[in-house]
């Protein structure tokens, strides 16, 4: 790493090798949700099957789920947060399908109250992201508060089933987030450079990334909202808010198992 003194083109090499090592960790740590994606894009091609194409992305899905772990790309700990991302992802879907926020419109066996089983599995991808990013960035919390954290993580995350009936506390939820989080950062490895950003930025870029990939997942047809039904849309900006919120949960989370397995 070139010190600060160094001239100004070995300090832009620097930089630029240390940004493509970061965006390579960072699809290293998506594995799991673009081999995911990238199954549900397939299945669109498959010809008539006896099998229904939600019931086969279930097992795909136990499939990859099983080879990261035995591959040891995820450990016993990791895999049991993706699966708690599962039931808490398929909680949420089983209350917004049957509010029509938006469908899987698809029959199936494995469907439950309009919900495929796969449909967890979206979530699961985000766990199985955040795990994989801990080990691969090496990261590490500065001044985290897990308790008020994790609070208002599950503050944020049950107002989106309260705000159907009772006034929506998004945006102040998002400032007690942002208070709660003030001067809590993750430090994290590149290229053998200690970097640090602030915790509340990181959710907001993985918001932003999870949106972008919500974008790609309906235009392959893991689900559809109301206004996709007769014709793909892009997905309102609004849910770019959403997942940055959402995203506490995940990592409050995972957070969790590192303190339990540093003791």
């Amino acid at each position: 790493m070139p010190s600060l003194n160094a001239p100004l083109p070995d300090l832009l090499t620097s930089s630029f090798r240390r940004l493509l090592a970061f965006a390579w960790g960072q699809t290293r740590a998506c594995a799991f949700a673009i081999a995911l994606l990238s199954g549900v894009a397939a299945s669109t091609l498959l010809p008539g099957l006896p099998v229904a194409r939600y019931d086969l992305l279930v097992v795909y899905g136990v499939l990859l789920t099983l080879l990261f772990w035995l591959r040891g790309w995820e450990s016993g700990r990791d895999v049991a947060v993706i699966a708690v991302c599962h039931v808490i992802g398929l909680a949420f879907e089983l209350v917004k399908v049957s509010l029509g926020s938006w469908s899987y419109p698809e029959p199936a066996v494995l469907k439950f109250a309009g919900v495929p089983l796969y449909g967890g599995f979206l979530y699961a991808a985000v766990g199985s992201y955040v795990c994989r990013a801990w080990h691969l960035f090496d990261l590490e919390l500065v001044r985290y508060r897990p308790r008020s954290t994790a609070v208002v993580a599950a503050a944020i995350y049950l107002n989106f089933f309260t705000h159907h009936w009772l006034p929506d506390a998004r945006w102040p939820l998002a400032a007690v987030l942002l208070a709660v989080t003030a001067g809590t950062s993750v430090r994290f490895t590149v290229r053998g450079a200690r970097l640090r950003m602030p915790l509340a930025l990181s959710f907001v870029l993985i918001g932003f990334f999870l949106w972008l990939a919500e974008n790609l997942a309906t235009y392959v047809g893991a689900w559809r909202y109301p206004y996709q039904l007769h014709g793909w849309q892009p997905v309102g900006v609004e849910k770019f808010g959403a997942w940055s919120l959402l995203i506490s949960i995940t990592f409050v989370l995972a957070a969790a198992t590192r303190r339990t397995a540093d003791r």
